[in-house]
């Protein structure tokens, strides 16, 4: 079938979030501010893990793909920031694909990493002896590199399925980015296949990262209640809180968004939630990892005093 048979529309328009004209430049603001503040947070943990040996570790090297991929799951931001200040609110059909493409990867790699940190957390409380064996280079490079693979082939899956869909009626999305569930109502081509794989295809991922992180976790809740003391309750909570807040945040909002949201639910409270798994969660992460870290503290402390000592050597 030609191009031009597939879709009626070369552009969409994004409706945006449920506010009031006169409000615009206050949550203008706002969202600039979480937006520079996730986008810093992330390349700080980036640069810092870069920076201090004492970081090259596995945890910190999943880490710093975790906080690449939240620098990238914002991708919709700017797009949204801009609509705030403008009433060309329209997105083209490519333009949207390849938003909805680049989301769909860092959602998955952000799952993923999420599962393969469970892991190494595994490995480090219930085979600390084992834990450089185990975790060697070699083994984490594979995991983070079958992470990114998966999620490039995962995304393009949907993104291939949907262009040959017809959107032939209103080209008007309510929301603030091109969301695949959102543009598969709005079609006017039988979507079965499409449902179909994201049931089917989007189960598997969710087994794979639910799974591994949940099992992760109940081996080592086993292992320390087998012989319980406060000392061993401490460890696993210093070494474990942190992802496991990450996890409670990740999950809750994303269940909120694609679970307990229907048709019969309303579209602003869709959008608010979109918000909070979009923009807040992403924005929280660099705060939980830095400020329960004092790995991550001791590294920056390092990098500034530094820059300190540079400065006063070559003073302006």
């Amino acid at each position: 079938m030609r191009r031009d048979n597939q879709t009626s529309i070369s552009e969409f328009l994004l409706l945006g979030l449920p506010i009031r004209p006169e409000q615009r430049g206050v949550f203008f603001i706002l969202f600039l501010g979480m937006y520079l503040t996730t986008v810093l947070g992330n390349l700080l943990i980036i640069l810092l893990i870069r920076l201090d040996s004492r970081l090259h570790t596995p945890m910190y090297f999943f880490l710093s793909h975790l906080a690449f991929a939240d620098v990238s799951s914002s991708v919709t931001v700017p797009k949204m920031l801009t609509n705030m200040q403008t009433d060309h609110k329209s997105i083209p059909y490519a333009g949207c694909l390849v938003q909805m493409y680049f989301f769909i990867v860092c959602v998955c790699l952000d799952s993923l990493l999420l599962a393969v940190m469970a892991y190494d957390r595994y490995v480090a409380i219930c085979q600390p002896l084992h834990y450089t064996t185990i975790m060697r280079p070699e083994l984490c490079v594979s995991l983070v590199a079958g992470s990114w693979f998966f999620c490039f082939v995962h995304s393009l899956l949907h993104t291939l399925l949907l262009t040959r869909l017809s959107f032939c009626a209103d080209n008007t999305i309510p929301h603030f980015f091109c969301d695949l569930t959102t543009l598969l109502r709005m079609s006017c081509s039988d979507v079965s296949l499409n449902e179909w794989v994201v049931l089917i295809e989007g189960g598997l991922l969710v087994i794979i990262s639910l799974g591994g992180i949940l099992g992760s976790y109940i081996r080592i809740w086993t292992t320390v209640l087998r012989d319980p003391s406060a000392k061993k309750f401490l460890k696993v909570l210093s070494t474990c809180g942190s992802h496991l807040l990450v996890v409670a945040l990740y999950y809750g909002t994303a269940t909120e968004v694609y679970f307990f949201s229907s048709s019969s639910t309303s579209s602003d409270k869709n959008i608010i939630a979109s918000v909070m798994y979009m923009v807040v969660t992403p924005m929280l992460n660099p705060f939980i990892y830095s400020l329960r870290n004092r790995d991550m503290k001791r590294a920056l402390e390092t990098v500034v005093n530094r820059a300190k000592f540079l400065m006063s050597k070559n003073p302006m």
